[in-house]
């Protein structure tokens, strides 16, 4: 019943984390942190950057509603700089009369502009460039002493040079929106006055989510690629050793777990626990270290590749292709099974000790069956609820992957794709990821509920 509100809260987790991040993901793309030059250049440079904005779904409001106050408009997001629009909430938080904050930004854009259609020669050089260096101080700052000071410097500059009389005009007007205007009619009240804006479907949430439903995880900030084509490039690789780890892992853990509760407190059951819980003490990066030392071409043996997944052509056959793959994947697989054995192996111990103390074991075992039926067909199908328990971390870890033995093994896979995704800030691709990991958690509690019943028929999930 709560699988879906679940998940609709972890989608608004998620998508609210991905607003929040610093950094500008547009500004990411186009390369671009500034817009100097001539009029013409700083014109082409927004125009490029609101049209990546609008690709990106960036120039709609963020959610189906906002609650603010009345000083705040319910346009802001229209600004399509992500710290100019930053910078004018805090003047807004601080004077609340957005109609002279608005003109006092515009006549900022205006003086820039016409900056930069001013011809720059010896004389003037180093003065255009102080004007705009103070220009981008008024984008960024909000401190009233700050601003008069970036204010009287780009006066000084204008003063100095009888070539720069032309942007007198402009300066006025930008100073008079500051001095005049912002400082003079501040509306501090209106802060303290609630405000609902409602936007209605046509928001980045609601974009963001219907997209994902059917598909589309958006756009890389890096190369520009779809999400879901990076991912599944990725995903395959650790979806492929994830699989082959789990089935290893039950196939070694549960017979040993069987096998010491059998032979409880025995010197057997105590080699095995003693020699498990040794392999799950070593960390993984330690011993994917010395897997390749020793066995991977490094200074003893070179049995095995110590990275990459191996290289394959169209000359090569379906065996030839699996062999290679798993030549190359041996090692990473060892990384990847043994760190689960000794839990495992601890969890199907600890049931199955207690199975086999029920009076319907001593039961079967008073009837003369044998040893390895009692074990089998009465005690293990009794003991699976902590394995299947379990078994719901089993889905998110089949995407997830994991981080350093993919990056040591340079496996293309998912644990390393989201953490270089993470390090370049690409953060559609590190989001989409997230869902996954959590969509996959959800539906491994399912599916464990649903086996819950299957294996024990005293459990019911019906209302009475």
């Amino acid at each position: 019943m709560i699988f879906i509100p679940t998940l609709l809260v972890i989608s608004l987790v998620t998508f609210m984390l991905s607003t929040s991040v610093p950094g500008d993901p547009v500004e990411q793309m186009l390369n671009s942190n500034s817009e100097m030059g001539s009029s013409a250049n700083a014109i082409a440079s927004e125009k490029a950057y609101i049209d990546k904005r609008k690709q990106l779904g960036l120039d709609l409001p963020v959610f189906y509603f906002s609650i603010s106050n009345s000083a705040t408009p319910n346009n802001m997001y229209e600004i399509p700089k992500k710290f100019h629009r930053q910078n004018l909430e805090r003047l807004v938080d601080m004077y609340g009369n957005w109609e002279y904050i608005n003109t006092y930004y515009k006549k900022i854009r205006e003086l820039e502009l016409a900056v930069g259609d001013v011809a720059r020669d010896s004389t003037n050089g180093d003065a255009l460039i102080g004007i705009k260096d103070n220009l981008q101080k008024l984008y960024f700052n909000y401190d009233d002493n700050t601003l008069k000071a970036s204010i009287k410097n780009i006066s000084f500059w204008i003063n100095s040079f009888p070539s720069l009389k032309v942007l007198q005009t402009p300066y006025s007007q930008l100073r008079s929106s500051y001095m005049n205007g912002v400082l003079q009619h501040p509306t501090i009240y209106k802060k303290y006055i609630p405000a609902v804006h409602w936007y209605g479907a046509n928001n980045q949430y609601h974009h963001w989510i219907t997209k994902f439903i059917v598909g589309d995880f958006g756009i890389s900030y890096q190369d520009g690629r779809p999400v879901k084509n990076v991912l599944w490039d990725a995903v395959r690789w650790t979806v492929l050793l994830s699989i082959c780890s789990i089935i290893l892992t039950y196939l070694i853990s549960i017979p040993l777990g069987i096998l010491s509760a059998a032979n409880k407190d025995s010197r057997r059951d105590q080699t095995i626990s003693t020699f498990l819980f040794m392999l799950y003490s070593l960390p993984n990066f330690w011993v994917a270290t010395l897997l390749i030392l020793f066995f991977g071409g490094g200074d003893f043996l070179g049995w095995f590749p110590a990275y990459g997944v191996g290289e394959v052509d169209s000359s090569m056959n379906l065996f030839q292709v699996i062999g290679t793959r798993a030549y190359h994947l041996i090692l990473p697989m060892i990384c990847f099974t043994y760190g689960g054995l000794a839990f495992l192996y601890r969890q199907m111990r600890g049931a199955m000790i207690t199975t086999l103390s029920q009076d319907y074991i001593r039961t079967a075992r008073a009837k003369g069956l044998e040893e390895k039926e009692v074990l089998w067909k009465h005690g293990f199908k009794n003991s699976l609820l902590p394995i299947i328990t379990l078994f719901a971390s089993v889905f998110p870890l089949a995407i997830s992957g994991s981080i350093v033995i993919e990056i040591i093994f340079s496996i293309p896979g998912m644990g390393k794709l989201a953490y270089e995704a993470l390090v370049a800030r690409n953060y559609p691709i590190v989001y989409t990821v997230v869902m996954f990991s959590a969509i996959l958690t959800l539906i491994g509690y399912l599916v464990a509920d649903i086996l819950y019943a299957v294996v024990d028929p005293r459990i019911s999930y019906n209302k009475k």
